[in-house]
Parts: C-alpha cells; structure tokens; sequence
C-alpha cells in the first residue's frame, strides 16, 4: 500500500509540475499566432494604401480628378485616415483601376472611369465628414 501511495503522488507530483510548463507553451504559441496575425494585417493595410496611392498617382487619373475639381493632395492625406471597411473597398476599386491601366489600354475605358469617379467621390466623402 505504501508503494501504490508513493507512486500516486509521484505521478500527481509529476503532473501539477507539468502544468506551468505547457500553459507557458500554450501562452507562447498564442502570443505567436497573435503576433503573425497582427503582422499580417499591418502589411495588408500598408498594401491596400499602397493600391489606392498608385491610382491617385496615375496621370489618368490626375486628368480626371482635375476635370471634376478633386484636390488629389486633399485625396492622398485622407488616405492615411480611412479606416479598415472603407480601405478595403477603395483598394478593391483601386487593384481594378490598376489592372485595366496596366493591362495596355491607351485610354481609361467607360467601366475604368466609373471606377475612377466612384473612387474620388468615395475619398471626397470621407474627406468631408
């Protein structure tokens, strides 16, 4: 009975001091995971800015926002202000613009200007508010 007694607490003993160590792993592996996760939206973030710069960078697009009135400089620093939502649709917009004007067509076509116009009345909404 001795050797049974000796041998359960043992094992308990072995156990409860395991504990620490696999809940510091676990902590560890999720502050890994929360770090990727956070890296990976910060890069996703400074992509989508980058996809909405380049289109406002564009002398097409330049054309046209002069056209309508649209202080792209105003446009540019609003940029740095939208939110998360708001980014992701006008960089979704913009990755369309770049396509259609990296894709060799000598003019901005009737969809490629809509996107544009839609594009610049978007940041002068967020500009405004």
């Amino acid at each position: 009975m001795n050797g049974t007694r000796i041998s359960v607490i043992a094992l308990l003993s072995v156990i409860v001091l395991s504990l620490p160590a696999a809940a510091q792993q676990s902590r560890t592996a999720d502050q890994a995971i929360l770090d990727q996760a956070i890296a990976e939206h910060v890069r996703q973030t400074t992509d989508d800015r980058e996809a909405v710069l380049r289109v406002l960078e564009n002398d097409q697009v330049r054309r046209l926002a002069g056209q309508m009135g649209v202080d792209l400089k105003r446009a540019e620093a609003a940029v740095a202000t939208l939110g998360d939502a708001e980014l992701g649709a006008m960089a979704a917009q913009a990755r369309a613009v770049n396509d259609a004007l990296a894709g060799g067509q000598s003019s901005v076509t009737i969809s490629t200007t809509l996107i544009i116009i839609g594009l610049l009345i978007l940041i002068l909404i967020i500009v405004a508010v």
